[in-house]
């Protein structure tokens, strides 16, 4: 396997390759399944025209991006879209939902933390949309990794193969390569690829644990998630990294990946994340805080989390790789306020102790 680590601060990543076993969590972008069986009057159809009519919520030509994109498998073998079906062949399709956005090449200055010939790893900057949308048709990651690396534009999402939200900052994994891209989205749906986080979130959490609670789109306000017993099963893990009066400094890895799903779970047992307006409302002084906490508690305008590590099996050389992105300065300038705040006669500590800081072990706080 060639691979080369970004010479933009790339000495601040840390990168290893290693062999064993490990534990770990996916965070997936939506997903949908299907099992079917081939009935006898689609017998010697083309795969392709079979599942249109079988799945007519879906176009032939998305059906057919699926199957080339190894979403589909036909007797437990990966089908070509023309090959023909017989009666009571079995079909399998587990297939992102994440709609297909026209992205046109544009240069941009990446972080790219790993990159070889089947994968690269992306730092993404709170502020960055990562997919085209209404209103940001450029100007997204999806823009500068086309530009990064054409190819892209033939596999679905331009390899993009998880979410981050447009102001949480972190590590973004996306393949080069449909034999990437079909083993990476396997390895996220059978939770073989750790993601944890590192957040701040209001308030002292007493203890670590897990939020097991389903989330599906808020009733009324339709671009926010809420839990809800209506929406998709999902359950996020949290451990105590340091608590400060009024704020408690969290690592967080995921079971499920669902839109905003630890936003929403932290808000759901009352501890919204700092600066995270939508599901934290209104912001809240802390009382008797001093000018300097509160004056930068008003400035840090976006949820306080980001996506730090990501550990997974190579795709193609089967090594296990692991990579860690150490938190952005106003994510720093954050716990260094708290801390400060917290013990105002301590004197200033190494700023890299909060990155150094692992999950903890075992799991309990």
């Amino acid at each position: 396997m060639r691979a080369r680590l970004a010479s933009v601060r790339a000495n601040e990543y840390t990168v290893n390759l290693f062999t064993g076993n490990g534990q770990f969590g996916d965070d997936l972008m939506e997903t949908l399944q299907h099992q079917i069986t081939i009935p006898l009057e689609l017998e010697g159809k083309r795969l392709d025209q079979a599942l249109a009519e079988m799945l007519p919520e879906y176009s032939r030509s998305r059906l057919k991006e699926w199957i080339l994109a190894g979403y589909v498998t036909l007797d437990g073998s990966q089908p070509a879209p023309r090959t023909r079906v017989a009666s009571g062949q079995q079909v399998s399709m587990t297939a992102v939902l994440e709609p297909q956005q026209d992205a046109k090449p544009e240069p941009m200055d990446l972080v790219v933390v790993f990159e070889d010939d089947d994968l690269l790893v992306i730092d993404k900057p709170a502020g960055l949309v990562v997919h085209p949308g209404a209103g940001n048709a450029s100007g997204t990651l999806m823009n500068g990794l086309l530009h990064h690396a054409p190819d892209l534009a033939a596999l679905p999402r331009s390899g993009i193969l998880h979410r981050l939200d447009k102001d949480t900052s972190g590590l973004l994994l996306v393949a080069k390569t449909i034999a990437a891209h079909t083993q990476l989205v396997q390895d996220l749906q059978g939770r073989a690829i750790t993601r944890e986080y590192r957040a701040v979130c209001d308030g002292r959490v007493t203890a670590g644990g897990e939020i097991d609670a389903a989330i599906g789109r808020h009733p009324t306000q339709r671009t926010r998630m809420a839990v809800t017993e209506r929406g998709r099963p999902a359950r996020t893990h949290y451990r105590i990294l340091t608590r400060f009066p009024t704020q408690t400094f969290l690592a967080l890895r995921l079971d499920t990946g669902r839109t905003h799903q630890i936003r929403v779970h932290m808000a759901h047992i009352r501890h919204a994340l700092v600066g995270d307006r939508a599901y934290g409302g209104r912001l809240k002084i802390p009382a008797g805080a001093s000018e300097q906490l509160a004056s930068y508690l008003r400035a840090f305008s976006r949820q306080a989390l980001h996506a730090t590590r990501l550990a997974f099996r190579h795709p193609a050389g089967q090594q296990m790789l692991e990579l860690q992105s150490p938190l952005p300065v106003d994510f720093v300038r954050l716990l260094e306020t708290l801390d400060g705040a917290a013990q105002p006669n301590k004197r200033p500590g190494d700023p890299g102790r909060w990155d150094r800081m692992k999950w903890p072990e075992p799991e309990s706080s």
